[in-house]
Protein backbone atom coordinates (compact mmCIF):
# COMPACT_ATOMS: atom_id res chain seq x y z
CA UNK A 1 0.00 0.00 0.00
CA UNK A 2 1.70 3.36 -1.17
CA UNK A 3 1.41 6.20 1.40
CA UNK A 4 -1.22 7.97 -0.80
CA UNK A 5 -3.80 5.17 -0.85
CA UNK A 6 -3.44 4.73 2.87
CA UNK A 7 -3.69 8.61 3.71
CA UNK A 8 -7.30 8.28 1.66
CA UNK A 9 -8.38 5.17 3.88
CA UNK A 10 -7.76 7.66 6.63
CA UNK A 11 -9.56 10.14 4.96
CA UNK A 12 -12.58 7.88 3.90
CA UNK A 13 -12.53 6.76 7.72
CA UNK A 14 -12.92 9.74 9.08
CA UNK A 15 -14.64 11.98 6.97
CA UNK A 16 -17.51 13.99 8.33
CA UNK A 17 -19.99 13.75 5.53
CA UNK A 18 -20.95 9.76 5.87
CA UNK A 19 -23.76 8.52 5.03
CA UNK A 20 -24.68 6.41 7.38
CA UNK A 21 -24.89 6.45 11.19
CA UNK A 22 -23.03 3.19 11.70
CA UNK A 23 -20.16 5.15 9.49
CA UNK A 24 -19.96 8.10 11.53
CA UNK A 25 -20.00 6.26 14.65
CA UNK A 26 -17.27 4.29 13.20
CA UNK A 27 -14.93 7.36 12.61
CA UNK A 28 -15.74 9.02 15.37
CA UNK A 29 -14.01 5.84 17.33
CA UNK A 30 -10.86 5.96 15.55
CA UNK A 31 -10.27 10.03 15.26
CA UNK A 32 -7.92 10.87 18.00
CA UNK A 33 -9.13 14.30 18.86
CA UNK A 34 -6.68 17.24 20.89
CA UNK A 35 -6.30 20.22 22.25
CA UNK A 36 -2.98 21.98 22.19
CA UNK A 37 -1.27 22.64 25.92
CA UNK A 38 1.68 24.85 24.63
CA UNK A 39 4.20 25.49 22.25
CA UNK A 40 7.61 25.63 22.26
CA UNK A 41 10.58 27.02 19.96
CA UNK A 42 12.13 24.32 17.50
CA UNK A 43 14.88 24.99 15.31
CA UNK A 44 14.14 25.22 11.64
CA UNK A 45 17.90 23.85 10.55
CA UNK A 46 17.15 20.46 12.29
CA UNK A 47 15.35 18.01 9.87
CA UNK A 48 13.95 15.81 12.89
CA UNK A 49 14.31 12.00 12.66
CA UNK A 50 13.67 10.73 16.30
CA UNK A 51 12.16 12.67 19.53
CA UNK A 52 12.02 11.48 23.21
CA UNK A 53 11.59 12.78 26.14
CA UNK A 54 13.66 11.10 29.44
CA UNK A 55 13.71 12.46 32.83
CA UNK A 56 11.96 15.66 31.91
CA UNK A 57 15.03 16.31 29.17
CA UNK A 58 13.55 16.73 25.53
CA UNK A 59 16.34 14.97 23.34
CA UNK A 60 16.49 14.58 19.39
CA UNK A 61 17.66 13.14 16.59
CA UNK A 62 18.51 14.68 12.86
CA UNK A 63 19.02 13.49 9.41
CA UNK A 64 20.74 14.10 6.58
CA UNK A 65 24.38 13.35 5.88
CA UNK A 66 27.24 15.57 6.86
CA UNK A 67 24.33 16.98 9.55
CA UNK A 68 23.36 14.54 11.42
CA UNK A 69 23.26 14.72 15.14
CA UNK A 70 21.08 13.70 18.35
CA UNK A 71 21.58 15.81 21.78
CA UNK A 72 18.82 17.07 24.38
CA UNK A 73 17.45 20.07 23.70
CA UNK A 74 17.24 23.80 25.73
CA UNK A 75 13.56 24.05 26.03
CA UNK A 76 13.43 27.99 25.70
CA UNK A 77 15.67 27.68 22.17
CA UNK A 78 14.63 24.66 21.00
CA UNK A 79 18.65 24.23 19.67
CA UNK A 80 20.84 21.49 21.60
CA UNK A 81 22.48 22.46 24.47
CA UNK A 82 24.52 19.26 23.86
CA UNK A 83 25.20 17.05 20.97
CA UNK A 84 26.82 14.15 19.19
CA UNK A 85 27.68 14.62 15.54
CA UNK A 86 27.71 11.55 13.50
CA UNK A 87 30.23 10.89 10.89
CA UNK A 88 29.46 12.15 7.11
CA UNK A 89 28.73 9.30 5.72
CA UNK A 90 25.59 8.48 8.52
CA UNK A 91 21.86 9.67 7.91
CA UNK A 92 20.39 9.79 11.46
CA UNK A 93 17.79 8.35 12.25
CA UNK A 94 15.55 7.24 15.37
CA UNK A 95 16.79 7.57 18.75
CA UNK A 96 15.28 6.31 22.23
CA UNK A 97 16.21 6.41 25.58
CA UNK A 98 16.49 2.64 28.04
CA UNK A 99 18.41 1.87 30.80
CA UNK A 100 20.97 4.44 30.66
CA UNK A 101 21.92 3.86 27.03
CA UNK A 102 20.81 6.53 24.43
CA UNK A 103 20.14 4.23 21.02
CA UNK A 104 20.03 5.75 17.52
CA UNK A 105 19.31 4.18 14.09
CA UNK A 106 20.39 5.45 10.57
CA UNK A 107 18.83 5.10 7.19
CA UNK A 108 20.57 2.96 4.94
CA UNK A 109 23.82 2.33 6.36
CA UNK A 110 21.81 -0.39 8.17
CA UNK A 111 23.89 0.61 11.31
CA UNK A 112 22.88 1.67 14.98
CA UNK A 113 25.00 3.04 17.54
CA UNK A 114 24.71 2.90 21.74
CA UNK A 115 25.88 5.91 23.79
CA UNK A 116 26.22 6.12 27.49
CA UNK A 117 23.13 8.81 28.35
CA UNK A 118 25.10 10.58 31.07
CA UNK A 119 28.75 11.06 28.84
CA UNK A 120 27.34 10.86 25.53
CA UNK A 121 30.16 8.34 24.81
CA UNK A 122 29.48 5.45 22.27
CA UNK A 123 29.76 2.57 23.85
CA UNK A 124 28.71 -0.01 21.25
CA UNK A 125 27.34 -0.88 17.42
CA UNK A 126 24.87 -2.73 15.76
CA UNK A 127 23.58 -3.92 12.56
CA UNK A 128 20.71 -4.72 10.85
CA UNK A 129 18.89 -5.94 7.79
CA UNK A 130 16.66 -3.40 6.92
CA UNK A 131 16.65 0.16 6.64
CA UNK A 132 16.59 1.96 9.89
CA UNK A 133 13.77 4.53 10.08
CA UNK A 134 11.76 5.21 13.73
CA UNK A 135 12.79 3.36 17.73
CA UNK A 136 10.67 3.22 20.66
CA UNK A 137 11.11 0.88 23.73
CA UNK A 138 8.53 -0.45 25.36
CA UNK A 139 10.61 -0.77 28.80
CA UNK A 140 11.92 -4.41 28.01
CA UNK A 141 12.52 -4.49 24.52
CA UNK A 142 13.99 -1.65 21.31
CA UNK A 143 10.85 -1.34 19.05
CA UNK A 144 12.20 -0.56 15.16
CA UNK A 145 10.28 0.42 11.70
CA UNK A 146 11.74 0.28 8.40
CA UNK A 147 9.12 2.72 6.54
CA UNK A 148 7.01 -0.73 5.31
CA UNK A 149 4.25 -2.63 6.91
CA UNK A 150 5.82 -4.10 10.11
CA UNK A 151 7.62 -3.52 13.12
CA UNK A 152 10.49 -5.18 14.95
CA UNK A 153 11.59 -6.06 18.37
CA UNK A 154 15.12 -5.87 19.33
CA UNK A 155 16.63 -7.64 22.38
CA UNK A 156 18.60 -5.02 24.11
CA UNK A 157 21.69 -7.65 24.94
CA UNK A 158 21.81 -9.16 21.71
CA UNK A 159 20.55 -6.12 19.49
CA UNK A 160 19.05 -8.92 17.48
CA UNK A 161 15.97 -8.97 15.82
CA UNK A 162 13.13 -11.35 18.24
CA UNK A 163 9.91 -10.52 17.13
CA UNK A 164 8.26 -9.08 14.44
CA UNK A 165 4.67 -7.19 14.02
CA UNK A 166 2.72 -6.70 11.19
CA UNK A 167 0.51 -3.60 11.33
CA UNK A 168 -2.79 -3.65 9.60
CA UNK A 169 -5.76 -1.13 9.60
CA UNK A 170 -9.10 -2.45 8.70
CA UNK A 171 -7.11 -5.61 7.58
CA UNK A 172 -5.06 -3.85 5.00
CA UNK A 173 -1.10 -3.11 5.91
CA UNK A 174 -0.25 0.34 6.83
CA UNK A 175 2.88 1.24 5.12
CA UNK A 176 5.51 4.03 5.37
CA UNK A 177 5.68 3.61 9.41
CA UNK A 178 8.31 6.35 10.48
CA UNK A 179 8.57 8.00 13.67
CA UNK A 180 7.73 5.77 16.99
CA UNK A 181 6.39 6.44 20.76
CA UNK A 182 5.42 4.16 23.40
CA UNK A 183 2.29 5.80 25.50
CA UNK A 184 0.78 3.97 28.14
CA UNK A 185 0.64 0.77 26.55
CA UNK A 186 0.56 1.06 22.76
CA UNK A 187 2.66 2.68 20.05
CA UNK A 188 2.18 5.59 18.13
CA UNK A 189 3.85 6.13 15.12
CA UNK A 190 3.84 9.30 12.58
CA UNK A 191 2.84 7.83 8.79
CA UNK A 192 5.83 9.15 5.96
CA UNK A 193 3.90 11.98 3.89
CA UNK A 194 1.14 12.37 5.60
CA UNK A 195 0.00 14.18 8.61
CA UNK A 196 -1.42 11.73 10.62
CA UNK A 197 -0.23 9.70 13.59
CA UNK A 198 -1.60 6.33 13.78
CA UNK A 199 -2.17 4.61 17.17
CA UNK A 200 -1.15 1.21 17.25
CA UNK A 201 -1.91 -1.59 19.23
CA UNK A 202 1.29 -4.29 19.96
CA UNK A 203 -0.77 -7.22 20.95
CA UNK A 204 -2.12 -7.41 17.23
CA UNK A 205 -0.46 -4.93 15.27
CA UNK A 206 -3.89 -3.21 14.74
CA UNK A 207 -4.42 0.43 14.21
CA UNK A 208 -6.78 1.74 16.42
CA UNK A 209 -6.65 5.71 16.48
CA UNK A 210 -5.68 8.33 14.13
CA UNK A 211 -4.52 11.61 14.97
CA UNK A 212 -4.65 14.20 12.43
CA UNK A 213 -2.24 16.80 12.42
CA UNK A 214 -2.79 19.02 9.43
CA UNK A 215 -4.01 22.10 11.07
CA UNK A 216 -0.50 22.06 12.95
CA UNK A 217 1.36 21.40 9.51
CA UNK A 218 -0.59 24.47 8.36
CA UNK A 219 0.45 26.61 11.03
CA UNK A 220 4.02 25.39 11.04
CA UNK A 221 4.48 26.17 7.40
CA UNK A 222 2.60 29.33 7.43
CA UNK A 223 5.86 30.63 10.46
CA UNK A 224 8.46 28.90 7.98
CA UNK A 225 7.57 27.91 3.92
CA UNK A 226 10.49 25.73 4.03
CA UNK A 227 9.43 23.65 6.31
CA UNK A 228 9.17 19.56 5.58
CA UNK A 229 7.03 16.74 6.70
CA UNK A 230 5.66 16.19 10.32
CA UNK A 231 7.91 13.60 12.71
CA UNK A 232 8.71 13.90 15.93
CA UNK A 233 6.78 12.04 18.68
CA UNK A 234 7.58 12.04 22.50
CA UNK A 235 5.47 11.37 25.61
CA UNK A 236 6.13 14.05 28.01
CA UNK A 237 4.45 12.09 31.50
CA UNK A 238 5.01 14.99 33.94
CA UNK A 239 2.20 16.52 32.29
CA UNK A 240 0.34 13.80 30.40
CA UNK A 241 1.05 15.43 27.05
CA UNK A 242 2.47 14.10 23.63
CA UNK A 243 4.66 16.50 22.09
CA UNK A 244 4.72 16.31 18.55
CA UNK A 245 7.00 18.64 15.58
CA UNK A 246 8.25 18.56 11.96
CA UNK A 247 11.75 18.34 9.80
CA UNK A 248 12.28 21.93 9.76
CA UNK A 249 9.44 23.48 12.05
CA UNK A 250 9.96 26.41 13.83
CA UNK A 251 7.14 25.12 16.90
CA UNK A 252 6.94 22.08 19.43
CA UNK A 253 3.40 21.27 20.17
CA UNK A 254 2.64 19.91 23.19
CA UNK A 255 -1.19 18.31 22.91
CA UNK A 256 -3.45 16.72 25.26
CA UNK A 257 -5.22 14.24 23.73
CA UNK A 258 -9.12 13.66 24.38
CA UNK A 259 -9.39 10.16 23.90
Amino acid sequence: MTYKSFSWLIITVLAAACTSTEKKEEATSDRIDFKIHSQLPHDTGSFTEGFVVHNGKLYESTGEEGRSWFGVLNIKTGKPEKKVDLAEEYFGEGITILNNKVYQLTWKNKQGFVYDLNTFEKVNEFTYETEGWGLTHDGKNLIMSDGKSSLFYLDTASLKVTKTLPVTYQGQPVTMINELEYVNGYIFANIWQTNSIVKIDPADGEVVGVLDLSALAEQAKLKNPQVDVLNGIAWYEGTKSLLVTGKYWPTIYALKLEE
